[in-house]
């Protein structure tokens, strides 16, 4: 059984990983939405860009988590 040090080491990494997913998606979405604009598409283009802000939201939130889990 592990100890809750490693328990949250093992929590904390997971929750980076995810993060760096987050960031990567957020990369192909950028992309996505600078070629949308650029072919007139604007509406789809601003779609993109809010869940873009909704992974910048939750990407604060994973951050301030494994922040927490890594000082405890």
């Amino acid at each position: 059984m592990q100890s809750d040090s490693q328990s949250n080491v093992a929590a904390a990494d997971a929750l980076t990983l995810l993060l760096h997913n987050q960031h990567a998606l957020a990369a192909a979405i950028e992309e996505v939405t600078r070629w949308l604009s650029a072919n007139g598409v604007q509406a789809v283009a601003d779609n993109a860009v809010m869940a873009m802000e909704t992974l910048d939201t939750n990407a604060k939130a994973i951050t301030e988590a494994i922040l927490r889990i890594r000082r405890s």
